[in-house]
């Protein structure tokens, strides 16, 4: 087994944490002494002797450090950002130098939160042996335990292999509003789509044969390239999800239930969740005083100190790069304004 770590973002979604020069997956959150990055790497590394990551070149250096165990054949570097398709794309050409086009390969993203190391790697096991032994593209798909409007979603069809409980993927479903996720969560039927998935080169050369010729022809192109010619070819590429370039167009997809504890990060109030709160419902770090205060997060990272009274349900965010007042159920808008925020300053 081989596994590649998505290592990309454009850093606004916990703005001002993160930015698009430091990114989620480079924080270190919840009291951890190693980054979300890193500790995907430590779950990558308890699954396969083979990881590599994919970053840009705005990032690799940062990404290096992090990793500094790592050989420098490990990193793939895009010259600039095209989408998670152009990332696979890359990896796939990368490791068919020197791997068998048989071997699943597993894709993780880096900036994921996951507690249960066991349950982890128990899901992807058994979905690389599922996709090995069926020549199929297998996805994870996490659980849901909440109506979540943040996610999409992946219909479960019928189920393909009891003793694995496999099954065959229906239909993906977009973000939802709130009556229709409560829907999906009460069927038991559907499941969040994660984003990861297990396939060997061969079985994604067959796949973008048959539902995405343009991605073949593009992965070619990147395996004939000289290295003077890498970056012209890559940048040629359309900016567009795997997601949408392919996973969506494949008919004869598999995905196993996780059987782990997941989050994507993907907002304050998930990162808050990740973190954990008081008796009061608080995140609190940093030089703050807070009175009459609940169901916050909060974090000064300033030496000035900050007082907060008589809020609930906010962001609180003092950092080098910015300020953040926010309502928490609201907070899946700042990945909105700080691309403002960026074209402003542009």
């Amino acid at each position: 087994m081989i596994v590649v770590i998505i290592a990309g973002g454009s850093g606004t979604r916990l703005w001002p944490l993160s930015t698009p020069d430091y990114p989620k997956h480079l924080l270190k959150i919840n009291g951890d002494t190693k980054s979300l990055m890193q500790q995907t790497y430590d779950r990558a590394a308890k699954l396969a002797d083979k990881v590599y990551v994919v970053t840009e070149a705005g990032h690799v250096d940062h990404v290096k450090t992090q990793l500094s165990n790592l050989p420098d054949d490990a990193f793939i570097v895009e010259p600039a950002r095209r989408g998670t398709s152009s990332c696979i794309l890359a990896a796939l050409a990368h490791i068919a130098k020197d791997n068998d086009s048989d071997e699943p390969i597993v894709f993780l993203s880096a900036d994921h939160y996951v507690r249960d190391i066991a349950g982890f790697k128990h899901s992807f096991k058994i979905a690389a042996k599922i996709s090995q032994e069926s020549k199929r593209i297998v996805l994870v798909g996490v659980e849901p335990d909440y109506p979540a409007t943040g996610f999409g979603y992946i219909q479960k069809g019928e189920l393909f292999d009891e003793a694995t409980y496999t099954f065959e993927v229906h239909s993906f479903k977009e973000k939802p509003d709130h009556d229709t996720a409560q829907g999906y969560l009460k069927s038991g039927q559907y499941l969040w789509n994660s984003g990861y998935f297990v396939g060997s080169i061969n079985t994604f050369k067959s796949a973008m044969q048959d539902y995405n010729s343009g991605l073949l022809s593009n992965y070619n192109r990147l395996c004939e390239a000289t290295e003077a010619e890498y970056k012209d070819v890559y940048l040629s590429f359309e900016n567009i999800s795997i997601d949408y370039a392919l996973i969506e167009k494949v008919k004869n997809l598999l995905v196993v239930p996780s059987s782990f504890d997941w989050l994507d990060l993907g907002s304050f109030s998930d990162l808050h969740k990740a973190i954990g709160s008081d008796q009061k419902g608080n995140s609190i770090n940093g030089l703050v005083e807070p009175e009459a205060v609940n169901n916050s997060y909060i974090e000064n990272q300033d030496e000035k100190p900050m007082v907060v009274i008589g809020l609930d349900n906010v962001v609180i965010i003092n950092s080098k790069n910015g300020i953040l007042v926010a309502r928490k159920d609201m907070s899946q808008k700042i990945g909105e304004v700080s691309k403002r925020l960026k074209a402003k300053g542009e």
